[in-house]
């Protein structure tokens, strides 16, 4: 038998194989293909459905800032009412565990260890614990058709399962808001990211300082301790990591539902559930800052006076007139100057090492707080008791006046990083209100803060 004649016979096969062989690859593709799904929807056949969806609705729960640190951002929750079987159940993503202690949790929180949970209340529960907070909470009905419904539910019954109920909180990109918004989003598949793919005129920084108005002191310390990671523009899809943003462009989307003829929007029935006062917004914390450390330096200037020559002074020196004041005001300048710059320069150093937290990291504001100023305590407390310099050796004398130039040339290319603009983070504040006062400080500690050392005699 010829190769021939047992051609058309092998290719016949070979084509029968190769059929086979494309069903089983589209079988297995189909089958991969519905298993990513189903992963990604959170559905799964253990997930029942209500029979009745159109009995099942969804609401948005928006609650105003708070006056602690933690609620400075507002809360967002999601309300789900079965009216087949009168369950009402409010499902709230912002819950954290603080057993360990606040220390510990502190410190977590600082690593960029962040364990929140999804929890599930009654709506009275959920109500009176915002009223005793006092804060203002709003609730909007979200119109949705069943198949959205079908996979909004599916997704919170995933959310319910215990390998699923805790997530790694991060402040800006996954939080209270954003769960409900990319929930929300994967129900209406992809149409709020759709409606909000531009860019706003805020910056995160911006964002940071409107909602601690209320909190100065937290202002101007998450100012100081973000780097530039924060200084660009917020997209509109980003945004929404905020409640009310996240409120507000849901409004402007319209729903599939139709009503009479008309399409719904997204959002509507909007209820104000309880009203109060919002938290109080507080003085600029950089005038407040400047003017703390500015009017005693200044005052200290004023009150100079130069000491003549001695026997063992190879130059006139500079000291404070009425002692007894003046070193006491100079100590408790120091005190505070040690420990803010001290601590601030510590939680931005360290986080290079310990944190998860990138928006700590590669900080400009490092040539200006230094961890290793937390020494100047003792310096201050020793003014602050004895009312005069801390008496310099021979062997600190060194030490001492290169720590102090080194601090001058940080706080100078500061100035110039400020001045030219060549900094992408946003130090503009500090440069104008902080760094006048700190190098006025900085310089009047040189002069009269020390006391030289006496020089080596031969004969003694």
């Amino acid at each position: 038998m010829d190769i021939a004649s047992l051609a058309p016979t092998a290719l016949h096969r070979a084509g029968r194989a190769g059929f086979w062989l494309a069903v089983l690859c589209a079988f297995g593709l189909l089958f991969v293909t519905n298993a990513f799904a189903q992963a990604s929807l959170g559905t799964s056949p253990d997930y029942e459905l209500p029979n009745d969806l159109s009995g099942v609705h969804f609401y948005l729960i928006t609650v105003d800032v708070g006056d602690m640190v933690y609620d400075n951002f507002g809360h967002t929750a999601l309300r789900v009412y079965d009216e087949n079987t009168d369950t009402d159940t409010v499902f709230n993503w912002g819950v954290f565990d603080m057993s360990g202690g606040v220390v510990s949790f502190s410190y977590d929180f600082f690593k960029g260890i962040m364990r929140y949970r999804l929890e599930t209340h009654t709506p009275a529960q959920e109500f009176n614990a915002y009223r005793s907070q006092q804060r203002t909470v709003w609730q909007d009905r979200i119109n949705l058709t069943n198949p959205q419904k079908a996979v909004l539910y599916r997704r919170l019954l995933w959310n319910l399962q215990p390998e699923n109920v805790i997530y790694d909180y991060q402040y800006f990109d996954d939080n209270c808001t954003t769960r409900v918004r990319d929930y929300l989003d994967e129900a209406l598949s992809g149409r709020i990211a759709a409606h909000n793919d531009g860019v706003t005129n805020q910056t995160y920084r911006e964002i940071v300082q409107d909602h601690y108005a209320s909190v100065a002191l937290i202002g101007l310390s998450l100012d100081v301790l973000m780097n530039s990671n924060i200084d660009r523009p917020v997209t509109e899809w980003e945004s929404m990591f905020l409640p009310v943003n996240l409120r507000n462009r849901l409004a402007g989307i319209q729903s599939d539902v139709a009503e009479n003829g008309k399409r719904l929007p997204l959002l509507s029935d909007s209820q104000q559930l309880m009203e109060f006062t919002p938290p109080t917004v507080q003085q600029d914390p950089y005038r407040i800052a400047a003017i703390t450390l500015l009017a005693p330096v200044l005052l200290l200037f004023l009150l100079l006076k130069r000491i003549p020559m001695s026997y063992f002074a190879t130059h006139s020196r500079l000291t404070l007139n009425l002692a007894g004041f003046s070193f006491r005001v100079l100590g408790l300048l120091g005190v505070l100057t040690a420990l803010f710059s001290g601590i601030y320069g510590a939680l931005m150093l360290g986080s290079w090492f310990v944190s998860d937290h990138l928006d700590l990291h590669h900080n400009v504001n490092l040539l200006l707080f230094w961890p290793s100023d937390l020494l100047g305590v003792f310096v201050g407390l020793y003014w602050l008791l004895a009312c005069k310099p801390w008496p310099m050796t021979h062997n600190s004398k060194p030490f001492i006046n290169y720590y102090l130039f080194a601090h001058g040339v940080g706080m100078a290319i500061y100035a110039v990083l400020a001045l030219m603009e060549l900094s992408a983070q946003a130090i503009g504040q500090i440069a104008l209100y902080v760094l006048p006062g700190f190098c006025l400080y900085t310089l009047l500690v040189a002069l009269v803060g020390f006391q030289p050392a006496k020089p080596r005699n031969m004969f003694f």
